[in-house]
């Protein structure tokens, strides 16, 4: 993420990734990728913290404590967050199909 590689972030990501916002939006992979494209967000600061990694098969939950930071539109922005991510490995190679975002105060 730090890389702000759109090509490097999609590799870990499922062609049918979505994320789920702290505000509770849904957004798809290719919008994703595109905002990191085209420089509306930026990270500088990705961190997690407390992993709670649980695989069963060729699914994995991650459960943990992130910070993100950088910028979104040009504004400044650093987010204290509980994150939860399902992987689904195919072909040998671990995946994102999901991340859900909630706030931590």
């Amino acid at each position: 993420m730090l890389t702000n590689d759109p090509d490097a972030i999609g590799r870990f990501m499922a062609d049918d990734w979505v994320i789920i916002g702290a505000d509770g939006r849904i957004d798809t992979r290719a919008r994703f990728l595109e905002l990191v494209r085209t420089g509306v967000v930026v990270h500088d600061v990705m961190e997690s913290h407390d992993l709670d990694v649980r695989v069963y098969g060729d699914t994995a939950v991650v459960i943990a404590r992130g910070v993100s930071g950088g910028t979104f539109h040009g504004q400044r922005f650093l987010l204290n967050e509980r994150v939860s991510s399902v992987f689904v490995r195919t072909a040998g190679e671990w995946r994102c199909v999901s991340t859900h975002l909630s706030s931590l105060a």
